[in-house]
């Protein structure tokens, strides 16, 4: 390995439990061990690939003592899945010399998705509408959740309990509670804002902490002392008010808990029994921290979590984008923090460890922060997995497997999608080559990754060159594919992977000198002043519009449909902070608006059935794009196959599926 990094290569331990390394994958969405009263099958295989990469310290997903939706199903429950699979599970991870804590936590409370949760069988959302005091729900604020009960407080803390035990006799080394953090739960309880109770859970700093305390004091005297017990804890809540986040850097009050009142937060979670600190910022009312997004910094949660290890004698993880070494190993050099938590970065590549040992981090995949895999995913119900990676928690279904007869594959385009189907081809022995008739590989991701907040993006465009170059594909860049080339290559199988045009929209003025399409501006650095006008509020405008602001201009975006960032699969942490990013930055955003006409120094514009006019300097089109059918009639090899934005424009996540799926069939 490299030398800088072999600090994250030294041991630490949690009570007397020895964990090998720095490194924990901390709980991940759509992980738990236990769904729906029986163990989660699918999730093996995704442990055991990470414990055999060499994480030192795995946090299984979340188990909710009950079922988060109401339905019928205790995880207390499911005695034989913790005397089988479970066991077993945690025999399997052991042997590649990792240790394992199972999540277990108290619920959602106010921040569960109550219209998400109706839609599956058997639910009754009505039963878990319950939070610390009557509060709003946080994705639906006129829905009110009543106060839980203290009899249903002491049946959810003797049934954690009683989970604990469980996991110890299965042989899991831990558990971590879910959570003092983000605004679950507990947290809710915890915090002075949203704790409106009289009764002994309410009032002071000990009985707002009590439901915590009481469930860790009581899985130490079942389990005993000896036996380890994280907790998931938010240093600070970031925000301003219900559904109101506070950015990096913003001036405000803080509404849930204060970086002043944390320290002693902390101490009383030790004294009650917590071995270690699984520790970030933020709640679901400033999602962007807990789940931080391309648009937040690395190691946002580094500065309160540092600042919270002053005040505790007990090891503090610290989470929120890690992944990049060279600085994670000097922050464990600095002495504060003990181990750095990362989860995403194992969806997209469970080699990390492996290869962080071996020194060769430019071959990790990196993260880029889309949540479009996992969080996104999982909000539409079609559960978790990577958008660069569509194998994760799906191993079976997309195993590269070495091809019965090798062909010779010629690719068209040199985006993402036509690389990653030129990368699993040649994975499986065919012969690859790829045409692009630009002079660089990247495609339309080149201008998306453009901006300054996009240096994720950018390493995963290098990342994929890396790939191309020791993958032996052929590359023929500036090369124009056509039916000779297709005849010359001897093409048994043509992937066609040719990308979008920008969409022409019909408006007066299109064709004027102020008048550039969003790609061009991307590229240009987006450095401009003056008045500058988007038209389209998808993600690229906004995007774009955000980067403008950040670069002095004075921006409007105008947009047609009735709300901005009304695009499928983009996680609510990512719409969240761009959204308060563009109005932190004075952006002005106008909604179903209608526009006329683009003059050479404004733009005519209905809304409202009022006309009025902008002042531009420059109007940017956001349009979106179209599929290029340049090769739509082409039929010289024996297999054709067209695929990403060729076929149907989409985001990452789709094109790479696309890739894939024909990639692992021929």
């Amino acid at each position: 390995m490299k030398k800088e990094h072999e600090i994250l290569f030294t041991p630490f331990k949690i009570r007397d439990l020895e964990i090998k390394n720095r490194i924990v994958m901390t709980s991940m969405s759509g992980t738990a061990l236990i769904n729906k009263g029986q163990f989660n099958e699918g999730i093996k295989e995704y442990y055991i690939e990470r414990a055999k990469n060499g994480v030192g310290l795995i946090v299984s997903g979340l188990s909710v003592a009950y079922d988060m939706f109401g339905r019928d199903y205790w995880v207390n429950d499911a005695k034989e899945a913790f005397d089988g699979p479970i066991r077993e599970l945690v025999k399997d991870i052991h042997k590649e010399g990792a240790k394992f804590f199972m999540q277990i936590g108290a619920g959602l409370g106010r921040v569960v998705n109550l219209e998400t949760g109706a839609k599956f069988e058997g639910a009754n959302v009505a039963k878990v509408q319950f939070a610390s005091s009557e509060l709003p729900n946080v994705w639906d604020p006129s829905r009110i959740h009543r106060e839980i009960t203290v009899e249903e407080i002491h049946k959810i803390t003797n049934a954690l309990i009683e989970i604990a035990l469980m996991a110890k006799d299965a042989g899991i080394d831990g558990v971590e509670i879910h959570a003092v953090h983000e605004g679950y739960l507990l947290d809710q309880f915890a915090i002075t804002s949203m704790n409106r109770r009289t009764d002994e859970y309410g009032g002071c700093l000990e009985n707002r902490l009590r439901f915590a305390t009481d469930i860790v004091k009581g899985i130490k005297s079942a389990c005993g002392k000896g036996f380890p017990v994280s907790m998931r804890y938010g240093v600070a809540s970031k925000m301003k008010g219900f559904n109101q986040g506070a950015l990096p850097g913003e001036d405000y009050l803080e509404f849930g808990r204060t970086l002043e009142e944390s320290p002693a937060v902390a101490r009383l979670l030790q004294e009650a029994g917590v071995d270690v600190l699984n520790a970030d910022n933020g709640s679901y009312d400033s999602w962007y921290w807990a789940h931080p997004p391309v648009y937040m910094k690395p190691f946002c949660n580094v500065p309160e979590c540092e600042y919270i290890s002053d005040f505790v004698d007990i090891p503090v993880i610290c989470a929120g984008r890690m992944e990049e070494p060279d600085t994670a190993a000097e922050i464990i050099r600095r002495g504060k923090i003990t181990g750095v938590g990362i989860a995403r970065q194992f969806l997209a590549d469970p080699e990390y460890v492996k290869k962080l040992e071996q020194g060769k981090p430019e071959t990790i995949r990196p993260c880029i922060a889309c949540h479009n895999g996992c969080l996104g995913s999982l909000v539409m119900g079609k559960g978790v997995t990577c958008a660069l990676r569509p194998k994760t928690l799906h191993e079976k279904e997309y195993a590269i497997t070495p091809t019965k007869e090798k062909k010779k594959v010629m690719i068209i385009g040199g985006g993402i999608a036509g690389m990653e189907a030129a990368r699993l081809s040649a994975l499986r022995g065919h012969e690859v080559v790829l045409y692009e008739e630009s002079d660089a590989l990247g495609g339309v991701f080149i201008a998306a990754a453009a901006p300054a907040f996009k240096e994720a993006d950018k390493k995963l465009i290098e990342w994929y060159k890396r790939e191309m170059e020791h993958s032996g594909i052929t590359i023929r860049l500036n090369t124009k594919a056509d039916e000779t080339s297709i005849k010359n290559e001897k093409t048994d199988v043509l992937i066609v992977a040719c990308g979008s045009i920008s969409k022409k929209i019909p408006i007066s003025g299109i064709d004027r000198e102020i008048v550039v399409n969003v790609k061009d501006e991307l590229l240009s650095g987006c450095d401009e002043n003056g008045n500058i006008v988007v038209i389209g509020g998808g993600l690229s405008g906004c995007e774009a519009a955000y980067e403008l602001a950040q670069n002095g201009a004075n921006v409007t975006v105008l947009e047609v449909q009735d709300r901005i960032l009304d695009v499928p699969g983009l996680s609510m942490a990512n719409s969240m902070m761009l959204k308060e990013l563009m109005a932190y930055k004075n952006v002005e955003i106008l909604t179903s608006t209608k526009i006329l006409r683009i003059n050479d120094s404004n733009v005519e514009i209905e809304r409202n059935g009022k006309l009025s006019t902008i002042q531009a300097d420059k109007v940017i089109i956001a349009a979106g794009y179209s599929p290029k059918k340049d090769f739509e009639s082409i039929e010289m090899a024996a297999e054709i196959y067209t695929i990403g934005d060729a076929a149907r424009v989409g985001n990452l996540m789709a094109v790479i599926k696309d890739a894939y799926d024909v990639a692992l069939k021929i």
